[in-house]
C-alpha cells in the first residue's frame, strides 16, 4: 500500500510545477485522501471525481457553519449520501463471485468470524471508510504543513531526517489534532474524574484537545515538540472509540509531509493565522494558501 500512497502524494505535488501558489487544502489535503480509498475499495479512476463531490456534500451537512444555509447542506448531503450508496450498490453487484484484490471484493466474497456480511453491511462499512477517513485525514495533513511552517527549525530537520516524521505526526496529533470535540458520549455509570462525579446517563462532550494539553499530563504542554516522550495522546479517541482508521491516517500523514517538505521550494504562508472552518468539532484551516520559489 505504501508504494501506491507515494504514487498519490508524487503525482499530486507534481501538478505544483510552475505555480508560485498553491492551497494545500484543495490542491492537496482534500483530494489525496478520497482517491486512497477510492484505490482500496476499486472504485474505477474515471470515477473518482464523482466521490469528491458526494464527499464534499456530505461532510458540508454535518459541519456547522452559521453562514450558509442548515437546510439546504442537509439536503444536498442526504442527497449525496443516497447517490453515494447507489454507486456503492452497483459496484459490490459487479464483484460478487469474482476475484479481485480491492477491498469490496474481498469484503463481498469472504467469510468473517461472523459469516459473511450482507450487501448493506459492506456498503455501510465502505461508506463509513469515506467519510470517517477523509475529513480528519485533510486536517491532520493541513495542521501539520501549517504548523511544521510556522517551526521552520522542525520543518528543516524533517528535510535533514525523514524518520523524524513518525514521532511528529504523533506530537502533531496532540499538540492541533484533526477532532477537537466528542459531543456524543454518555454515562453508562457513575464516573469519577478528579473531584467531580458524572451520574449515570449524564450526556458528555469530551474535550480531546483539552486532554492532550494537559499540564498534569504533559510537560510544556504547549510547544510543539517532536522529540517529546510518552507521548499517549487523544488524537484518535481512546479505548473501544479509538478510531480503527488511525494508522492509515498516521501512514498518509507521514508520507504527505516527508514529501511536501522535500519537494516545495522555499514554501511561504501567504496568510496566518489562515481561514479556518467554523466549526467545535473538526479543526482545520478551510484554506491554506502558499508560495514556493
Amino acid at each position: 500500500m505504501e508504494p501506491d500512497l507515494r504514487a498519490i502524494v508524487s503525482g499530486l505535488i507534481d501538478g505544483f510545477a510552475g505555480r508560485q501558489q498553491i492551497d494545500i487544502v484543495d490542491d492537496f489535503a482534500y483530494p489525496f485522501p478520497v482517491t486512497v480509498i477510492c484505490h482500496l475499495l476499486g472504485v474505477p479512476r474515471e470515477d473518482e471525481p464523482r466521490f469528491h463531490v458526494w464527499v464534499n456534500a456530505i461532510i458540508e451537512s454535518i459541519d456547522y457553519n452559521p453562514k450558509t444555509d442548515p437546510q439546504e447542506k442537509l439536503d444536498n448531503g442526504v442527497q449525496a449520501t443516497k447517490d453515494l450508496r447507489q454507486y456503492l450498490g452497483g459496484l459490490l453487484e459487479q464483484r460478487h463471485g469474482r476475484p479481485g484484490d480491492d477491498l469490496l471484493t474481498r469484503l463481498a466474497n469472504d467469510d468473517g468470524p461472523d459469516g459473511r456480511m450482507t450487501d448493506e453491511e459492506i456498503i455501510s462499512t465502505a461508506n463509513l471508510l469515506l467519510i470517517a477517513g477523509h475529513e480528519t485525514t485533510v486536517n491532520l495533513i493541513t495542521n501539520g504543513m501549517l504548523t511544521l511552517l510556522r517551526h521552520p527549525d522542525v520543518l528543516q530537520r524533517l528535510r535533514a531526517e525523514p524518520d523524524l516524521v513518525v514521532p511528529m505526526v504523533e506530537e502533531l496529533l496532540r499538540y492541533e489534532p484533526p477532532v477537537h470535540i466528542i459531543p456524543w458520549r454518555a454515562a453508562y455509570s457513575d464516573i469519577h474524574v478528579a473531584d467531580t462525579i458524572i451520574p449515570k446517563g449524564s450526556q458528555i462532550m469530551l474535550m480531546l484537545a483539552s486532554g492532550s494539553r494537559d499540564p498534569d499530563r504533559f510537560d510544556d504542554p504547549d510547544r510543539f515538540d517532536p522529540d517529546r516522550r510518552d507521548n499517549q495522546h487523544l488524537g484518535f479517541g481512546s479505548g473501544v472509540h479509538l478510531c480503527f482508521g488511525g494508522p492509515m491516517a498516521r501512514l498518509e500523514t507521514q508520507i504527505a509531509l516527508t514529501e511536501l517538505v522535500r519537494r516545495l521550494d522555499r514554501p511561504r504562508l501567504v496568510a496566518d493565522p489562515p481561514p479556518y472552518r467554523p466549526s467545535p468539532v473538526l479543526r482545520g484551516p478551510i484554506h491554506l494558501l502558499l508560495e514556493q520559489g
